[in-house]
């Protein structure tokens, strides 16, 4: 009994990686930003400010099936934890045994009253002494498993609620894409109008009317373009929210508001308790350890215990009697006066087996190996996904700016172009050639500030959302 508390599992620590002391892509800016969100287990989404994305991000935590599908392997953990878990405590079997029996008058002490009855009532038990920790090391091995399993639907919920979110930014992005496009359109069908009327005035050339039809029919074509690519995001978003795409329906806002949500990053050696994902490859590393231990526990005996307890009589009427009463406890212990034994030896030791425990041995630590290796590849994956999230906040911040400024230069340069025009110093073709190139410039950011937005949520994803191993 004393040497139930051995185990060889070996000491657990976590595998050793190199965390660096700053982000490499960490920028003044970041740190330094006064309105810059704290991640905490409030909806980090609802920073946003924009009700249809919360109702959507609602309605996929409650019907998304791949989020389902998590849960369900949560459950399938947890249950068998709790089957390894039963093995700590002994089984008890009730048994009531009513039978005729006759003892053959050919052997040594036959019984004087043959056939008799026998009445037995009462319990057996059976137990295996977890001696060198086996049992207590599978049961950690599965409660780790299962809470990695439950570890996942955070890491699955989190990145699906970043992927969601990606889609909606993107859908709204194409939203102000098309009314740009619409301008598009229209200002190359005003120039092509009035290419032909000078091409009627002998003013302009055959070729003008040529080549501004092109720019008519290809600004046509990306339009029609960018209505389907914001149909398919709409489509993603339904599948994602447990709905078919004809149940959807997102309606176009034609001044959809892109903001960006600046999120400082905490130091990077927190980003292993704030990265779900990195906590479930850890306690996988935790569950192969004690799997080691389950291992090396083989190539020592098995002690079992057994006993029984109960009442046995020839008559019903004396069944309850001080005298009816039967017991047996100990290592093979059994109701032998029934001729049943429990089964299974008190005992086993393996003497040899072809080299199966020592095999076993050796899978036991390919698989802790393997379980390491995951661990300090996603941690590295992690940090790459950072410093990918930091430097295109970063680059894309410029980019924004710079196109902000081109983009107000050229208005301003349709404004003087039209007072040009009103003033009769210049042709309307004028006018409408650098309409262009302000709508042009419109939609390049657009597009930047697109890229923007879902670079912030791939920030947020990356440290971990609101998650906290902490909690």
């Amino acid at each position: 009994m004393l040497l139930t508390s051995c185990s060889f599992a070996p000491d657990y620590e976590r595998p050793f990686m190199e965390i660096p002391t700053q982000y490499k892509e960490e920028g003044e800016w970041v740190l330094a930003d006064p309105e810059a969100a704290s991640l905490t287990r409030d909806p980090w989404w609802e920073k946003y400010e924009d009700p249809q994305l919360n109702e959507l991000v609602e309605a996929l935590l409650l019907a998304n099936q791949d989020l389902k599908l998590a849960i369900a392997r949560y459950d399938q953990a947890k249950a068998l934890a709790d089957i390894q878990r039963s093995f700590l405590f002994p089984t008890i079997t009730a048994l009531a045994v009513p039978s005729r029996q006759n003892i053959s008058q050919n052997i040594a002490n036959p019984a004087r009253n043959s056939p008799y009855n026998d009445l037995f009532l009462g319990f057996d038990l059976s137990y295996e002494l977890d001696v060198w920790g086996q049992v207590r090391n599978t049961v950690l091995a599965a409660d780790n498993e299962a809470k990695a399993s439950e570890v996942d639907i955070a890491a699955i919920e989190l990145s699906l609620q970043a992927l969601l979110t990606s889609y909606y930014f993107s859908l709204r992005g194409a939203d102000l894409a098309q009314i740009t496009l619409e301008g598009v359109v229209k200002a190359y069908e005003e120039a092509l109008y009035l290419y032909r009327k000078r091409y009627e005035g002998g003013a302009a050339p055959l070729q003008a009317i040529f080549d501004t039809q092109v720019q008519v029919e290809s600004a046509k074509t990306y339009a029609t373009d960018m209505q389907l690519i914001r149909a398919q995001y709409e489509h993603a978003i339904a599948v994602l929210i447990g709905k078919t795409p004809a149940e959807l329906d997102i309606p176009v806002i034609a001044d959809a508001t892109q903001k960006v949500v600046m999120v400082a990053p905490e130091l990077p050696s927190t980003l292993l308790e704030r990265r779900p994902d990195i906590a479930a490859a850890e306690l996988r590393v935790q569950e192969a350890n004690a799997t080691i231990g389950v291992a090396r526990a083989a190539y020592f005996p098995t002690f079992n215990l057994f006993g029984s307890f109960g009442v046995e009589s020839t008559k019903l009427s004396n069944l309850f009697n001080v005298d009816s009463l039967v017991w047996s406890l100990g290592p093979g212990a059994g109701a032998a006066s029934l001729g049943t034994v429990i089964d299974g030896p008190p005992i086993i030791e393996i003497i040899t087996d072809g080299g199966e425990i020592a095999a076993l041995n050796r899978n036991a630590w390919a698989i802790y190996h393997e379980a390491v290796a995951t661990y300090r590849q996603t941690v590295l994956k992690a940090f790459q996904e950072v410093e990918d999230s930091l430097v295109s906040m970063r680059k894309l911040a410029e980019e924004d700016l710079s196109q902000t400024a081109a983009t107000k230069a050229a208005i301003g340069s349709v404004d003087q172009a039209l007072h040009r025009y009103q003033g009769g110093l210049t042709t309307y073709l004028d006018v409408v050639i650098v309409e262009d190139i302000a709508l042009q410039n419109q939609l390049r950011m657009i597009d930047i500030r697109t890229r923007h937005q879902i670079a912030s949520v791939q920030l947020i994803k990356a440290l971990g959302g609101g998650w906290s191993e902490l909690e």
